[in-house]
């Protein structure tokens, strides 16, 4: 959950990491509404802590996020030292 208050409006999201592009779309999307109060600086705070949480998340699961993206981009084996030329 993630929660903004400016003056009497409040903004709440509920996210899972499933949706979690979708929430970052819908800050976006409030962002450039001219009828909100909700502003850019508002989206960037607030994606940046998705994104914050998203990383503690996958590190409290035993995988830092470097190694998570790099396991999902390539499936190459860890090289030794007689490898190196």
């Amino acid at each position: 959950m993630l929660a903004l208050i400016k003056g009497s409006e409040r903004y709440v999201f509920l996210y899972t990491e499933s949706n979690r592009a979708e929430t970052l779309r819908t800050l976006g999307r409030f962002a450039s509404n001219p009828e909100l109060s909700f502003s850019w600086y508002d989206a960037a705070v607030l994606s940046q802590k998705i994104r914050q949480e998203s990383i503690k998340t996958t590190q409290c699961e035993g995988i830092s996020h470097k190694q998570q993206t790099v396991s999902r981009r390539y499936n190459l084996p860890i090289s030794g030292e007689k490898d190196f030329f």
